[in-house]
């Protein structure tokens, strides 16, 4: 066994047939390929769209991730990556495009529907119920639910043990990297279809950042596809299947993250080098 423990990750982007053309990027500079994407499990397709009556800060943007995939959004500040998966979250208007989940367009429904339908969203910020206990915040991410639900919770509790031991603290108490395994295990209590994070490693040490990258693959290795806008680009890419790097609301780069880590231009624009 490799001793890198990504070494499995960043090399599997599995080609998605697309026999009709639709909802293919076209090569970005520097990939010298494509990446076909119109029987994604989820896909952001040619999005164009902005906050209300504002501009478009969205131009034909295509982003996507099939199951067990972690795919990553990363590119400069100000690039449109939060705005793009606020979009597919159905947090800002698409006026062009369209976002579809296991084959349904959902385009037009409220984020709230997209939960119910298995979208699990992870914003960056105030993503947890401070007062709350770590348990209670959990149980309000079971709120939809009608089952039981303590199979779920026992889950969250082996993939983040550090909530089990602080399961009767106030989620407000605990250190930033806990808040954030607190925000995910919620998000994971829905049983989402495709779990999406903004920025989860925003404001951690890198010890933190290693961490809670580790339980966010172990997450995908269940199937569960993972869309994730990152600040890290270079730790990003380096557990991704799928990366896409955003300028100007637009797709620049697309590839492997295997492959983009490898671009002489991603690594010089993005990378530091």
């Amino acid at each position: 066994m490799s001793a890198d423990p990504y070494d499995d990750r960043g090399n599997k982007d599995r080609s998605i047939t697309n026999p009709h053309g639709i909802g293919t990027l076209r090569a970005a500079p520097g990939t010298g390929h494509g990446m076909e994407t119109a029987r994604a499990f989820l896909i952001g397709d040619s999005m164009t769209g902005g906050y209300g009556k504002g501009p478009d800060i969205l131009h034909d943007c295509t982003v996507a991730v099939d199951k067990g995939e972690i795919a990553v959004i990363v590119g400069p500040n100000g690039a449109g990556k939060s705005t793009a998966m606020k979009a597919v979250f159905g947090m800002l208007d698409v006026r062009q495009g369209s976002v579809r989940l296991d084959g349904e367009d959902i385009t037009g429904l409220t984020p709230q529907d997209r939960v119910v339908k298995g979208m699990g969203f992870v914003p960056q910020t105030n993503n947890i119920f401070t007062s709350m206990t770590v348990e209670e915040n959990l149980e309000m991410g079971a709120f939809i639910r009608t089952d039981d639900f303590s199979d779920t919770m026992t889950q969250v509790y082996d993939l983040f043990p550090i909530l089990k031991e602080k399961r009767a603290q106030a989620a407000g108490e605990l250190s930033g990297g806990q808040r954030q395994q607190v925000a995910v295990g919620r998000a994971l209590m829905t049983r989402p279809k495709v779990l999406m994070l903004d920025e989860p490693t925003a404001g951690v040490s890198p010890i933190v950042m290693d961490e809670l990258f580790d339980r966010i693959i172990e997450v995908a290795r269940t199937g569960i596809p993972i869309l994730m806008v990152e600040q890290n680009a270079r730790q990003a890419l380096e557990i991704a299947d799928k990366g896409y790097v955003l300028v100007q609301g637009s797709n620049a780069y697309s590839g492997t993250g295997k492959d983009l880590l490898a671009d002489p231009d991603v690594r010089k624009s993005f990378l530091g080098g």
